[in-house]
């Protein structure tokens, strides 16, 4: 007896097993990146939840903790350049800035320490690298010059840091992280103000380089926080209790200083 021949159009090969081909592969190729998505590492929300530590005050993100730190690390250098630019200014203008940086980062440098030891976080004791070449800079200028370099220095790490301010402020779950926020929001958009009301600001260079660069990339600091230590008083000032500062801007300089002004 002879063997009968396969029936032509049956099989994988035929019409109809060639659409559900089709079918499975679109529907194969549909769900792998949704898989592959879902069970992904490094996404935005991952790395919140990776590095978010629980607190009696809420949850303490990575983001949190490196806005405690640059707070605490501003104190550090703007208490001595707002003290600097009080004896070294020959301006009104310049003089009130001074004193408005002075008083704010004394409020300012209190209030992180509290909320650092409440939630048991290590605070620097001393400025960074690039804190100690703006001071360097200050230190080594005078007369028109170091007004310029004054008010140009700190305008720029005052418009930085207000974008981080605003950051932590809309996105922070923990209560104490959100006051310090405020205050430090308060208190930037207060330096800024007056640093501007020097009239010493260049905007165009200003803006140049907000353009040229976005605020630099947060440096993560390890999840949980480490063991409470109290951090040596922000230099060269000893906190004391102050009261939230109540601000008056000088009045705005009445001619703006030539344009080579502090420039070689």
């Amino acid at each position: 007896m002879r063997p009968r021949s396969p029936v032509p159009g049956r099989g994988i090969l035929s019409g109809t097993g060639l659409i559900i081909t089709g079918l499975t592969a679109t529907l194969v190729a549909l769900i792998v990146p949704i898989w592959s998505y879902a069970d992904r590492s490094g996404t935005g929300l991952d790395v919140l939840n990776s590095e978010t530590v629980s607190t009696q005050y809420g949850p303490l993100s990575g983001l949190d903790r490196e806005f405690i730190t640059k707070v605490r690390l501003a104190g550090l250098w703007e208490l001595p350049a707002g003290q600097q630019a009080q004896q070294k200014g020959t301006t009104a203008a310049v003089k009130t800035a001074g004193e408005h940086l002075v008083e704010g980062h004394m409020f300012l440098d209190e209030r992180v320490r509290d909320v650092a030891a409440k939630l048991s976080l290590t605070l620097p004791n001393e400025p960074n690298e690039q804190q100690r070449q703006w001071l360097d800079t200050l230190n080594s200028t005078q007369g028109a010059e170091y007004e310029w370099e004054f008010a140009n220095i700190l305008r720029v790490a005052h418009g930085k840091v207000f974008s981080v301010v605003a950051q932590v402020r809309a996105s922070t779950r923990n209560t104490l992280v959100r006051e310090l926020a405020e205050d430090a929001n308060t208190t930037v958009l207060d330096h800024i103000k007056v640093l501007e009301a020097t009239g010493y600001v260049d905007f165009d260079a200003l803006a140049r380089d907000m353009a040229a660069g976005s605020t630099p990339p947060l440096t993560r600091t390890p999840a949980p926080p480490g063991p409470v230590t109290d951090p040596s008083p922000a230099i060269p000032v000893t906190p004391s209790p102050v009261p939230t500062p109540t601000y008056t801007l000088p009045p705005a300089a009445t001619s703006r200083p030539p344009s080579n002004a502090g420039k070689s």
